[in-house]
């Protein structure tokens, strides 16, 4: 199984209909797509520094905010299937679909770990991945990639958030971050997964 984080970047971007389509095509009973929060999230932000509710109302809304984005990927590609528990997405998986997660599940009455800026999508997606013992992560991202840097450089250049490098430190499971163009790297990894695991361990992916 395999997590796919699609960044909120995309949510304006041509390439979100071709990465939809792709993994609708390709990644059937294989992939579990996350989405980001994208200007949804953006609008919690703005909503909170103008009335200074506090990180527990802002985490409860950025999960809405991502199952707003899942809404909008299904909308694009109708045989998604929203998922918002581990039993959905694997019977999703088990009837040869591409799952999409609702995140509602993490809504929270009282603070925790999560409930905070520092534990965005990239972070709730790192969490999915270990829950489901899944085999790759990959995280789209529209800004340039480079392969060779560190996860830590990542972090401290806002490409993913601060706690991600925590959730996947200890991770059985490969990740990569990749760039939206990239996405007939994606498609060959689906295609040969021997191939890009061995390569990948060469590699020296996390």
């Amino acid at each position: 199984m395999w997590v796919v984080k699609i960044g909120g970047s995309l949510s304006h971007d041509p390439t979100l209909r071709m990465w939809l389509t792709e993994l609708a095509e390709v990644g059937g009973g294989r992939v579990v797509i996350v989405p980001g929060g994208g200007d949804f999230a953006d609008k919690v932000r703005q909503y909170q520094a103008e009335w200074r509710f506090n990180d527990l109302a802002a985490h409860n809304m950025c999960l809405l905010a991502m199952t707003q984005y899942a809404l909008l990927m299904q909308g694009l590609r109708p045989e998604l299937v929203l998922a918002s528990s581990e039993a959905k997405i694997r019977r999703a998986l088990r009837d040869g679909r591409v799952a999409v997660w609702v995140p509602t599940p993490l809504m929270r009455d009282t603070p925790d770990a999560m409930s905070n800026w520092d534990t965005t999508s990239d972070s709730l997606a790192a969490w999915l991945s270990t829950m489901l013992n899944a085999e790759r992560l990959m995280v789209v991202k529209s800004c340039p990639i480079d392969p060779d840097e560190p996860l830590e450089s990542f972090a401290a250049n806002g490409v993913v958030d601060r706690r991600f490098v925590d959730y996947v430190r200890d991770a059985n499971y490969l990740v990569e971050l990749i760039n939206k163009d990239d996405i007939e790297l994606m498609r060959d990894r689906l295609l040969n997964p021997t191939a890009a695991w061995a390569a990948d361990r060469a590699g020296g992916m996390v």
